[in-house]
């Protein structure tokens, strides 16, 4: 049976306004308005080494030094070849495993697996390189990631700010959003914020177009798509294809893996790479797929798709031994077949006579389509240089849309809030019971530790799992060159200081009054500066250990592992003179050990304590209390200025991790 393709898909350009229906014309289409892109594959072979793509966690985890995992060599990719111009849509089809992924990785010079490659891959004439691909393709991957926050039109908008050139007027900027919003169909969905698997939001047909639109701002040239069907349901992935061969349409080069297409979705593609084990058994036109086979002694069942007839066909099965040699054999027979029969062309792409006469009456590529259009084809010019805005609007923008997606998780603030305040609560109406009566000695050593110590606990743990929540969408948009690290960092720090503010001081000022500490302004200045310190490098501490180490887990348990050492070493559970020299070095290093020390400082110096010893009452000078547990070694400024060094340490560490470690999700190692 054969699916007949609309011949639509290799015309030029300039005919594409008579192609779609009324309701299609109704809303403007966009052409690629640069030369005529082409992507070239030339005998790729590309082999991976399975132990180098396990992480080094997951080998530790088998109790196992990374030098002791034995992994042997696979073919990923083997001798493939294949040729794509713009115009065309081509479709990557084969089971899990086969390679696909691999191909779009190497494509898009994305692969870090270490493998062993050889071959060449052409874009546009020129070798592939990570500045050719980011000036030229558009990489859409697999999972969506978006701030859940943020309604689809601001997600496009601070997006077309940072990746759109900078002569862009605001006005171009406005249009080229709303040019894309219609463009992909999401009109209905434009004031609905993204959300995300846990934020009620816009459907998963809607959240993969909006990763597209994303992409499509810049109007590439190239589009990629890694499984873009995945995780939908029929409908909304042949409604996804629709748009994405429409796109095709419009003068770019779609390529996109997936699985086994549905026989709608199989008719919508120009061209087709039918991949088993990293070797083609077919590439070629859609159309022609099924004659193609049908020649070789395997034709398609009628009423049946072909895509999933010829997958199952290519599929190894591994349940037993030898039905795995017969499927591999059977795969490696059909992979050489094609070699043989495509040898001879320059292309390596599968034509039939009929072929052959179609794409010399419609030559996708010409220097004709580029020339002779009229103002009815409606062309968005969009230069293929995309320079980069100045750091500092940079900044601007990223402060800006990092303070409207976490200011407006209400939730989550108010959760924080209500924490912070039910703490401060909890331990001042418990020394709140001491009436008029000053507390004693030892109750505000414990009391001045105890602010030292709960907040922070606290913040680390939520600090991590925000952090490594954003990992995923920090790596790609560093990838896709949208914005410098700088930028980020200097966002991330400032745009969390009013929401750190606020949170210290909803905690500190509860606790201090309730607990009847040093009633004397100056003394509570001090004592919030203190909290908002120690508050302060329990978080710059978190930020580093989530950008240092590569999963949630392990973030949370060194980030525990740290503050427990500071918390020990503080100078409260164990008195400085008495701690060995290691603790003792630790304990320079120790911010809860500063702060703790500034607080007895500012709340001990220049009052007077009553002591009771036996029949006779003493009077004391607070300052003596501090030289017994031996922490008037420094003045209360080193305190501070301490303090703030070590923020500033943590704050380096954390941007030199996101400098040079690659800021990937646990899920993508």
């Amino acid at each position: 049976m054969v699916y007949p393709l609309h011949d639509s898909t290799i015309m030029t350009a300039r005919h594409k306004t008579r192609l779609f229906s009324s309701e299609e014309d109704s809303s403007l289409y966009f052409t690629y308005s640069g030369d005529c892109n082409q992507l070239e594959v030339n005998n790729l072979y590309y082999e991976v080494d399975t132990a180098a793509q396990i992480p080094w966690y997951e080998k530790l985890s088998e109790f196992k030094l990374p030098w002791e995992v034995k992994g042997d060599k696979q073919t990923a990719i083997n001798k493939l070849s294949l040729r794509v111009c713009s115009g065309q849509m081509l479709a990557v089809i084969g089971s899990s495993g086969c390679g696909k992924t691999s191909l779009l990785d190497i494509i898009t010079c994305r692969d870090e697996s270490g493998g062993v490659t050889s071959g060449h891959i052409l874009i546009n004439g020129r070798p592939n390189t990570p500045q050719l691909v980011k000036k030229s393709i558009a990489h859409v991957r697999q999972d969506d990631r978006l701030l859940p926050h943020l309604t689809v039109r601001e997600t496009l908008a601070f997006v077309a700010k940072l990746r759109l050139p900078t002569h862009f007027t605001q006005a171009q900027r406005d249009q080229r959003v709303d040019d894309v919003i219609a463009e992909l169909r999401l009109r209905q969905c434009a004031h609905t914020r993204v959300g995300n698997d846990y934020i009620r939001g816009i459907s998963g047909g809607e959240r993969r177009r909006v990763s597209i639109a994303v992409q499509l701002l810049w109007n590439p040239g190239i589009l990629i798509l890694d499984e873009p069907t995945s995780g939908l349901d029929s409908f909304t992935a042949h409604n996804l294809v629709i748009t994405l061969s429409r796109l095709a349409r419009g003068n770019r080069l779609v390529l996109l893996s997936v699985h086994q297409p549905r026989s709608d979705i199989f008719q919508l593609f120009d061209l087709v790479v039918l991949l088993s084990s990293g070797s083609a058994v077919y590439c070629g036109a859609a159309r022609e797929m099924v004659p193609y086979f049908t020649a070789l002694g395997h034709p398609c069942p009628r009423y049946c798709n072909p895509s999933d007839f010829y997958v199952d066909l290519i599929s190894i099965d591994r349940r037993s031994p030898e039905q795995e040699a017969r499927c591999l054999e059977r795969a490696r027979m059909l992979a050489e077949q094609f070699s043989e029969r495509v040898g001879d062309t320059d292309d390596h792409m599968w034509k039939s006579g009929m072929a052959l006469m179609h794409s010399e009456r419609f030559p996708v590529c010409s220097s004709s389509s580029q020339s002779g259009r009229t103002e009815d084809d409606r062309v968005v010019v969009i230069s293929k240089v995309r320079d980069r805005l100045p750091g500092l609007q940079q900044f601007a923008i990223l402060i800006r849309r990092h303070m409207y997606n976490d200011y407006r998780d209400l939730v989550t603030v108010l959760v924080h809030g209500l924490e912070a305040l039910l703490m401060s609560l909890l331990v001042g109406f418990l020394y709140y019971g001491a009436g008029e009566q000053p507390l004693s000695i030892q109750d505000s050593v414990a009391l001045l530790y105890m602010i030292g110590a709960l907040t922070p606990f606290a913040v680390v743990l939520d600090v991590i799992a925000k952090c490594h929540a954003e990992r995923a969408m920090l790596y790609h948009e560093l990838e896709d060159g949208m914005y410098s690290v700088t930028s980020y960092f200097f966002a991330k720090v400032l745009g969390e200081l009013p929401e750190h503010c606020v949170f210290t001081l909803v905690y500190a000022l509860p606790i201090y009054w309730l607990a009847g500490l040093n009633e004397a302004p100056e003394r509570f200045l001090l004592n919030f500066l203190l909290v908002w310190l120690m508050v302060y490098c329990s978080r710059a501490m978190a930020l580093f250990v989530a950008a240092a180490l590569p999963t949630l887990q392990t973030s949370a348990f060194m980030g525990n592992s740290l503050f427990t050492v500071f918390y020990l070493t503080g100078g409260f559970v164990i008195s400085l003179e008495n701690m060995w020299l290691v603790a003792s070095w630790l304990s320079h290093a120790s911010f809860m050990r500063w702060g703790f020390q500034g607080l007895l400082l500012v709340q001990f110096r220049g009052n007077r304590y009553a002591i009771s010893v036996g029949n006779f009452t003493l009077d004391v000078d607070g300052i003596n209390v501090v030289k017994m547990m031996n922490m008037n070694q420094y003045p209360l400024y080193s305190c501070y200025l301490v303090l703030l060094a070590m923020c500033l340490v943590f704050m380096v560490l954390y941007y030199i991790c996101l400098k040079f470690i690659k800021q990937k999700s646990s899920q993508d190692w």
